[in-house]
Parts: C-alpha cells; sequence; structure tokens
C-alpha cells in the first residue's frame, strides 16, 4: 500500500467547513435579441452611408466569451453584404492564442465565430504594418488585412480593466490598440508597462483612428450576469467621446462579492476566455499593478482548475496561493508565456503551491492561513468571476447574508462535494 506524502499527512485534519448556496442579486438589463439590435444600429443613416457596395470591410473578433458573440458577428457580416461590401473577420486578440495564427482562429472557432456560421471569410495573421506614429511619436502597428481593407468595423465588450484605471480601459479603443496590434503591436504599446496604459490607450487609438480605415465601433456591455446588457454604435469620429459614459454604465452593472473579506476565496476555475487576467481582478482584489486596487480582501485564495476554453492559457493561476495537479497538468507555456512577455506582466502566470486534488488546495489554504478562526473560517466559492450570482459561502458569513438587502440563502448548509479522488463534483 502506497504511504501517504508528507504534504498529505500535514493536510489530513485541515477544517473544512459546511457551506450554502447563496444568491446575490444585481441590476439586471437585458436585450433579448441581440442581432436584431445589431441590425437596428448597423441601418442607422449615419452608419449604413459610411459602407459602399464593393469595399472589403474587416470585422474584428476577440479573445474574450463575451455573451452572444457570434450572433452578433453574424448579423455584423450579414449587414455589411447587404449592403453590397465584402467582409471579412480578423481575429483581434495581441498576443493570445499563443501568438499564432492558427491560435487565434482555433480561439474565435471555439466560440461559434465560424466562415460557414458568419457567412464571411477568416483572415487570421500575425503580420502587422506600421500606419503611422502617436503624438508622442512612437510607432503604431495594426493587422496587415485589416491595414489593408476599405474599411475596419471595431467590435468590443466594455467593461472595467483588469490592471489600469482611466476613461478608456477594456473596450473598443482597446481593441483597436492591443488587439489589432497582434504581437508586435501590443508589445510596442506595452513598452511602458501597466502604469502608463490608461495614457497610451487614447493616445494610440486616436493615431489609429486617424490613419487606419475604422468606420465605426459596435460597443457591448453586459450585466453581472454574463448577458448582453446594452449595445451602442459609434462612428469613427465619435468613439473618443462617446466610449467613457459606456464604461461607467459598465462598471454600474459589473459583478462583484457583496462580502468582502474572507480567509479564503476558492475559485473553481480560471480562463482566459474569462478574463484577460484569468479572472477579474475587480472583484477578486487580486491585481498584478501595484497601482490599482478594489474588489475583495482573501487571506489566501485557491484556484482549482483551469477552464476548458483557455486552451492551456494558464494566466490567473499565479493569482492563487494553492492550485491542482489537476490545473497544473493543463498549464500550456508555449500557449501563455507570448502573452506574459508581451503584456511585461508575469505575475498572472505565476505556479502557487501545486497540491494533488482540490480538497488539500482547500485545506491548505485554512490550516496554514496565518490569521484566522480556525474554527469558524471565513469562506467564498465561486464558479468563475463570470458567474458571480451564485456563490457558496462558510457558516461564518450566514448572518452577513441574512442581513444584506440583496443576498439570500438558497440551500441548507453542507458538506463540500468532494469525490472518491478529493475533487470536488
Amino acid at each position: 500500500m502506497k504511504e501517504k506524502s508528507v504534504v498529505s499527512i500535514l493536510l489530513q485534519d485541515a477544517y473544512i467547513p459546511k457551506m450554502a448556496k447563496v444568491r446575490q442579486n444585481f441590476p439586471r438589463p437585458l436585450i433579448e435579441n441581440p442581432a436584431a439590435r445589431v441590425r437596428e444600429l448597423y441601418f442607422q443613416q449615419k452608419i449604413r452611408k459610411m459602407v459602399k457596395p464593393g469595399m472589403s470591410v474587416a470585422v474584428t473578433c476577440g479573445s474574450r466569451k463575451i455573451a452572444n458573440l457570434k450572433e452578433i458577428i453574424r448579423e455584423i457580416c450579414v449587414c455589411t453584404k447587404e449592403l453590397g461590401a465584402h467582409p471579412f473577420i480578423i481575429p483581434a486578440m495581441g498576443s493570445h492564442g499563443g501568438a499564432t495564427a492558427e491560435g487565434q482562429r482555433e480561439i474565435i472557432e471555439g466560440y461559434g465565430v465560424t466562415e460557414e456560421y458568419c457567412q464571411a471569410p477568416i483572415k487570421s495573421s500575425m503580420e502587422v504594418v506600421k500606419i503611422g506614429y502617436t503624438q508622442e511619436g512612437q510607432e503604431v502597428y495594426i493587422d496587415k488585412n485589416a491595414a489593408g481593407a476599405d474599411g475596419i468595423i471595431v467590435v468590443g465588450r466594455i467593461k472595467p480593466h483588469t490592471d489600469f484605471r482611466g476613461p478608456y480601459e477594456s473596450g473598443v479603443m482597446k481593441m483597436m490598440v492591443i488587439g489589432l496590434g497582434k504581437q508586435h503591436g501590443a508589445e510596442v504599446f506595452h513598452r511602458s508597462g501597466p502604469k502608463h496604459m490608461a495614457h497610451n490607450i487614447p493616445l494610440f487609438g486616436k493615431a489609429i483612428i486617424e490613419h487606419a480605415p475604422i468606420l465605426f465601433g459596435f460597443a457591448i456591455i453586459e450585466n453581472a450576469y454574463d448577458e448582453t446588457a446594452q449595445i451602442e454604435v459609434m462612428p469613427r469620429e465619435e468613439i473618443e467621446g462617446k466610449e467613457p459614459p459606456l464604461l461607467e454604465e459598465a462598471k454600474r452593472l459589473m459583478a462583484k462579492s457583496y462580502i468582502e473579506d474572507v480567509d479564503l476565496l476558492i475559485v473553481d476555475q480560471v480562463g482566459k476566455d474569462i478574463s484577460g487576467d484569468g479572472m477579474d481582478p475587480n472583484i477578486t482584489g487580486r491585481f498584478c499593478n501595484p497601482y490599482v486596487s478594489g474588489g475583495m480582501n482573501a487571506k489566501k485564495m485557491a484556484v482549482l482548475d483551469i477552464s476548458e476554453d483557455s486552451h492551456g492559457q494558464m494566466v490567473g493561476i499565479g493569482y492563487g496561493d494553492t492550485t491542482t495537479r489537476r490545473a497544473f497538468e493543463k498549464c500550456d507555456l508555449e500557449a501563455s508565456y507570448p502573452n506574459a512577455l508581451t503584456s511585461t506582466t508575469f505575475s498572472p502566470f505565476r505556479i502557487p503551491l501545486i497540491l494533488k486534488n482540490d480538497r488539500e488546495a482547500i485545506g491548505a489554504c485554512l490550516k496554514y492561513c496565518g490569521d484566522n478562526d480556525k474554527e469558524r473560517p471565513r469562506v467564498i466559492r465561486i464558479k468563475d468571476t463570470l458567474h458571480m450570482g451564485e456563490i457558496w459561502v462558510s457558516e461564518a458569513l450566514i448572518p452577513e447574508v441574512e442581513k444584506h438587502p440583496y443576498m439570500e440563502v438558497m440551500t441548507e448548509l453542507m458538506e463540500l462535494p468532494f469525490d472518491e479522488k478529493g475533487n470536488l463534483w
């Protein structure tokens, strides 16, 4: 019989509390038919007049799992064709997908954005061209195929960024600068580090609007339930002025944990499809940039797995204090490190303590938290940062849930459901 490891012996008496499922209630504006909303916006006179018969039009598609993404991209392509133009789809995701054309195409096809469904070809390439300079003299690069088109339609979800604060964070401006910049353009942009991103996004963005054939941008906002809450269209000359108010609306609608101070946050999965940082630091409170703060205050964090749609991209695992061998074995360094190097941000890609299963990863954080009530630990468990409507909380947090106007207990307290291998199911 195989003897237990020293680590397993140390963790065998770790106390893991009973937990209950809790509902968090957030504002929930919802667009029932996103494709119809796209069509309504596209055929406004000021938008449709920009698309001429015979034009080649690049339509951007990013690396995030955005709600209704394939339907939105498809409708943009269909509307473009109805006006007599020729759309094609550009994977616009900087260095993601292992910084390869094949990897980037695989990501968007995994979201259902295929040539057959969208009725438009996909042109995936890592080639870029220099289109000009910023007002401060930095070179600006974008995808070669997009630069050679007669027009570009930029599609982006607007939300708070994981690494910086400013009037433009994740959104249409960032999609133009980093997404269309591919690996090389993103690397040029990131040279000055996260501290200067808020300054550089509009600086590079304005240069792209001036020197590239941008037609207009579709801005998507999601609610806290990972649903399409709002879609707006911005002609190129209106992007600079219209995006900041949309960012404020996205901040108002974003998910959060109403309880912020905990001993342990358990994150079932991280992934590039979930957030640019694998998990959203605006929720978890674990930022790689020391100039940004907010979200939860968790003494320890256990990251249990990497999502299948992340394709081995291990970003976010480095925010954890512990992880599992299952998650570690999914880490694809070749797919992950180009993103780490390009972004100049290494900490989300580091490897935490690797334990053999979920029980040990959780138990290690609780037994060796260092400053917690070992008999009544404050614990929250989430699936990921896209799904905050239903979470699990430990017994010690139930009184706070019951007092909160936007939280409600859904189940009785119960033991965490570990299988025979010590993993949660």
